[in-house]
């Protein structure tokens, strides 16, 4: 019953990738041939609604015939009409469905950071394109000391965003880990968190410091699994343990968009200092979520 649950989600999913997907092509299409900026700018809007649409109908199934045993405790001041930086643990794609049911249209349209492989996902990858995703490549230490251009794609890829991102309110999101949390990457990486790998700080760091004084806010968020190795598929099958979503509101500290954080080594260290206390307060709540599951 599992595997039948799981293989008609994968058909929905697909159903309402493809009907959603039709408006999307030829959005993208005047978007490519059309280069006028207000035109461009008429529509993005028009790919926002259709991406808020696919979100809403993939959750509308879920909600129905997932059931999944979610919980959550969301702020009640917040509007799709501000501006925020949203940060969280990650734990498994099913991370990401959470976080639309949770925040879907009570916050803007969302933006990831995505993986650049993302990209060739059929009809998901070209939204995620023409919705201005930005994508990381994620060089390695070794390629970039080869290379010290390479740092500078994935700062310009966040600077473009935020510049875009003063015309309409937007929802950026973070996973500052900078991949799924298993007992094995936190092992091999040496974190010091028992529930989370080690946060990276210079994606958001760049953000805050581009477009912090437009921010209404951070949304600090919690995602908790009952499950110690949750999956998409285990989701998808209707088999996932509870879930808990906590997300807050941190306020930014002025300091966060005066200086460089590439540049100035001091504000590194307090930009790390900021996150490693974030972190911890993180992984203490996921400490007592799960000696309660």
């Amino acid at each position: 019953m599992a595997i039948f649950k799981g293989l008609v989600s994968i058909v929905l999913f697909t159903l309402t990738t493809l009907f959603w997907g039709i408006p999307l092509i030829a959005l993208t299409f005047l978007k490519v041939v059309i280069p006028v900026k207000r035109f461009r700018t008429w529509v993005l809007d028009g790919l926002c609604a259709v991406a808020l649409n696919w979100v809403g109908a993939n959750l509308w199934w879920m909600k129905r015939w997932l059931r999944p045993n979610v919980t959550f405790s969301i702020p009640e001041s917040l509007s799709p009409h501000q501006w925020w930086l949203v940060i969280s643990n990650h734990r498994s794609w099913t991370d990401i469905f959470i976080l639309f049911m949770a925040l879907h249209r009570r916050i803007p349209m969302p933006r990831f950071f995505l993986k650049r492989q993302l990209i060739w996902i059929p009809i998901v990858g070209l939204a995620f394109w023409a919705l201005e995703f930005p994508f990381m490549r994620r060089f390695s230490r070794e390629q970039i000391a080869k290379n010290p251009t390479l740092a500078t794609i994935d700062r310009q890829s966040t600077a473009s965003m935020c510049h875009r991102a003063r015309s309409a309110p937007i929802a950026i999101f973070n996973f500052i880990e900078g991949t799924r949390f298993t007992i094995a990457k936190r092992d091999a990486q040496k974190s010091p968190y028992q529930h989370l790998l080690r946060p990276k700080a210079g994606g958001i760091s760049q953000v805050l410091s581009l477009l912090g004084d437009q921010l209404d806010g951070i949304l600090d968020v919690t995602i908790s699994y009952a499950n110690p190795s949750p999956t998409f598929w285990g989701f998808l099958c209707g088999q996932e343990a509870p879930i808990t979503l906590q997300a807050r509101t941190l306020p930014i500290p002025q300091w966060m968009h005066e200086s460089d954080y590439h540049e100035e080594k001091q504000h590194k260290e307090r930009f790390h200092a900021w996150t490693n206390s974030l972190w911890q307060e993180k992984d203490a709540l996921l400490d007592s979520q799960s000696d309660h599951a």
